[in-house]
């Protein structure tokens, strides 16, 4: 009886914790689009449902749809049961005409109640233009010819290039500006990026580089046509003089994957053709930047800034005893030329001791620049009771939105000074101690002379006299042997630094794992085109850096015989092939079902055997 009970309350807890789950409802499309090419909108559900009401379409036909779909999964982790299920539906669009729109939320029914959507906004791209269109087919007749030749020349600079985008070419002294080197490709099958990568020295600037995550590509509509594109590089560069200040081409080394004409060994060799990587060098254009010096009338409390700041200044006490520390903050926030900002001094009135301000930066880079704030701490420590008055502190700078300069201003602080505690009343002076960590830890005053201590010079002395010399000589030997075995050391690690083959070859399990983890995140969301991407991208790297294969060399036969003769089997070797053909028979023909997740085992089961391999 206790049994069955138990098992019913677990039953119960299990349904009440299914409906207890929130209902999540939520429509995803593509950013970008292009008129007349159709798309899909997927509006998906976490619990069966019913009644959808799907918004207006304006400005869209709807090609299709909706198709609806189920699936769910149960797993146990641990003797923890966990569950999933998901209602998709599906339609296909296609935009009528070139702009920005937002697609309203939709709605479903769930257990009786209403559940709505997210709405969904969409850039739609104008179609390419036909002059541009026929180009476009000349070229890839082009590309088709040069591709059975293996030249890495087939695509042309109409369907892939590097621009150099400047965010301004006329600016101030010291005025950010960034510079963005960014990929454009069409009807071209772009692999990878090297790391053959050569950007210009920036002479002539200040250079503050953007950080750069995984590289995403999107649409855009430039020069009539529409685009892959991708930012492959960003900085923010603030002029160190005036006058034209030139900046060189940079150069990029791109993979791309061609078709190659040769006879064909399996069923999807027969249906795709086998495909080759061949490199092509793509050069970003120099670009010319013109810069004006500061105007003149410079403030006299000018500290270098140029961009837009303010200034928060406070004071720790205005009342205090002497020797009590003081201390005011000046806060300098905004953005600009941060980095560069001088710290403003205070005139102390005569009585203080003042010690070395305590600077702290908080800058982040952003794409406008760098921001933040410069905090300054101001301490000093009056000797003597008495009033003081501190000087208003000047912070000038120049404002780049304004054209002039602006000079913030702190006000002026009266401080009364009591006289303290340990004071002697003869002299009015007083013992002191000091905790602060840019000074000596303990001063004390009040005493002009100190005599010197005689006592026991005598046997300190002996006791130096008395230390072993074999000990002082093991100071000077242990550090010399230290430092040869450092040097050694270098040395091993400098040269096997410059064995590119090594390297590689050391780093192909770690590159293919980054690469697999990204495979398992799309085969999470289901993003069939990015998983198949990532899949090929770590079966076709980890080869190449492992057999030490060029790029350019890098196929399906030369893999197959360099891993005869290093005495791999024919069972991993036949793995091999057909790992690589499913990952490239997927890649090319997304709308088929390959088993994702029987690829993404097969893959890493793949690397995982070849890493035991000694090869």
């Amino acid at each position: 009886m206790k049994r069955q009970l138990s098992i019913f309350i677990l039953l119960i807890g299990i349904a009440l914790g299914a409906f207890a789950d929130e209902v999540v409802f939520r429509a995803q499309a593509p950013k970008q689009v292009v008129v007349g090419r159709p798309f899909q909108i997927t509006y998906t559900v976490n619990q069966r449902s019913r009644d959808l009401r799907a918004p207006e379409f304006t400005d869209f036909d709807v090609l299709s749809g909706p198709y609806t779909s189920t699936s769910s999964s149960t797993s146990f982790v641990n003797g923890k049961r966990t569950s999933s299920f998901e209602q998709t539906y599906t339609y296909m669009l296609m935009a009528q005409r070139a702009g920005t729109f937002t697609i309203n939320p939709a709605t479903v029914k769930v257990d009786g109640e209403n559940v709505q959507s997210n709405g969904v906004r969409i850039e739609v791209l104008p179609e390419d233009q036909p002059q541009q269109q026929s180009s476009q087919a000349s070229q890839s007749s082009q590309t088709r010819q040069s591709s059975s030749s293996g030249q890495s020349g087939q695509a042309s600079s109409e369907n892939i290039f590097v621009r150099t985008i400047a965010s301004k070419t006329k600016v101030h002294e010291q005025e950010a500006l960034m510079i963005t080197y960014k990929l454009y490709f069409a009807n071209v099958d772009v692999a990878q990026l090297t790391n053959n990568t050569k950007l210009p020295e920036f002479t002539g600037f200040l250079k503050q580089d953007l950080e750069q995550g995984e590289i995403q590509t999107e649409l855009e509509h430039y020069n009539g046509r529409n685009y892959q594109t991708a930012v492959l590089y960003r900085t923010i560069l603030y002029p160190q003089h005036s006058g034209d200040i030139a900046i060189d081409p940079a150069k990029f080394e791109a993979v791309l994957r061609v078709q190659t004409q040769q006879r064909a060994r399996s069923i999807f060799d027969d249906f795709f053709g086998s495909y080759t990587n061949v490199t092509k060098m793509l050069t970003a254009p120099g670009v010319t930047i013109h810069v004006s010096g500061l105007p003149s009338g410079k403030p006299a409390g000018f500290s270098g800034g140029v961009g837009k700041f303010t200034l928060t200044p406070s004071i720790s006490q205005t009342e205090l005893q002497a020797n009590e520390a003081v201390t005011i903050k000046l806060d300098i926030s905004g953005s600009g030329n941060m980095k560069l900002i001088k710290t403003p001094a205070i005139d102390w009135p005569e009585g203080f001791e003042p010690y070395d301000p305590k600077v702290t930066n908080n800058f982040k880079t952003t794409t406008s620049g760098v921001s933040g704030t410069k905090s300054i701490e101001y301490l000093a420590i009056p000797r003597s009771a008495g009033e003081y008055t501190i000087p208003a502190v000047k912070f000038s700078y120049f404002d780049i939105d304004e054209k002039a300069y602006k000079t913030l201003s702190t006000p002026e602080y009266t401080i009364r000074v009591k006289r303290g505690a340990g004071t002697n009343s003869d002299k009015g002076e007083e013992a002191v101690v000091v905790n602060y960590t840019q000074k000596e830890d303990i001063k004390q005053l009040g005493t002009d002379i100190r005599y010197i201590d005689t006592k026991g010079v005598d046997s300190r002395k002996s006791k130096v006299e008395s230390i072993n010399t074999d000990l002082i000589w093991l100071w000077y030997v242990v550090p010399l042997l230290l430092a040869i075995i450092l040097l050694i050391i270098l040395r091993k690690q400098i040269k096997e630094a410059s064995d590119l083959t090594r390297m590689k070859y050391k780093r192909a399990n770690k590159v293919a794992q980054k690469r697999l983890k990204a495979a398992a995140a799309a085969l999470k969301a289901n993003d069939k085109e990015a998983f198949y991407a990532a899949i090929e991208s770590a079966a076709w790297t980890y080869l190449s850096d492992r057999l030490s294969i060029p790029t350019a060399e890098l196929n399906k036969d030369n893999i197959a015989s360099i891993l005869a003769q290093k005495g791999v089997s024919e069972a991993l070797i036949k793995d091999v092939k057909d790992v690589l053909s499913t990952a490239e028979f997927a890649r090319y023909a997304p709308t088929t079902d390959h088993g994702m997740d029987d690829l993404y085992t097969a893959t890493t089961n793949l690397i995982n055997n070849l890493e035991d391999q000694k090869i």
